[in-house]
Formats: C-alpha cells, sequence, structure tokens
C-alpha cells in the first residue's frame, strides 16, 4: 500500500492487520486455518470519510475510475475459504489500479 494523504491510519491497520495473521498462523499450529484477504480499491464511501477534500475529491475520482465492487471481494473470500489449507493470502485488486 503506497501511503496517501490522511490515510495513514488505514495504511497502519492494514499493515497491523497482516501482522497479526502472520502471528496467528505461528501461534496456532495445523489445527487453525487463518486466510488472509487483501483487496485492493473498492467501490465504497470510505472515501467520504477523508477531511481534506482535494484528497476526498482524487479518491473518489480513482475509486470511479478503477474499484472493483463489494461482490468482488465476497467471491474471492469464498474462493479462499474453497482452497486448500496452504492457501494463506489472497490479493484481490481492480487490475487498472497502479
Amino acid at each position: 500500500m503506497v501511503p496517501t494523504p490522511t490515510m495513514a491510519v488505514h495504511g497502519a491497520t492494514r499493515t497491523a492487520v497482516r501482522v497479526l495473521c502472520d502471528g496467528l498462523r505461528v501461534e496456532s499450529g495445523p489445527d487453525v486455518r487463518v486466510t488472509l484477504a487483501s483487496p485492493g480499491f473498492v467501490a465504497t464511501d470510505l472515501v467520504t470519510g477523508t477531511s481534506d477534500p482535494d484528497v476526498r475529491a482524487a479518491l473518489e475520482a480513482q475509486r470511479d475510475a478503477v474499484a472493483i465492487t463489494p461482490d468482488a471481494i465476497a467471491r474471492a473470500i469464498v474462493f479462499g475459504v474453497d482452497q486448500p489449507a496452504d492457501v494463506d493470502e489472497i490479493a484481490v485488486r481492480p487490475t487498472a489500479q497502479a
């Protein structure tokens, strides 16, 4: 993830979730399956919470140009659950996302 102005907490949270998943895999052993789903730009209203109006407008324009639907993320999660237990991460990003 590339840091974006006003999105530091979002980026830090994504990093924390990745480290938490890695730690759970190590600590839980083979009896608990942990799969991380890492979505790219998804067409949601998350960007409306951005406080800087210029950044918000830029993020909304990017969202409208490249974002994938929440349904695509749901289908990817179902796909991940259906995979063998040695699949531990799925990244789902729009092909147009830089």
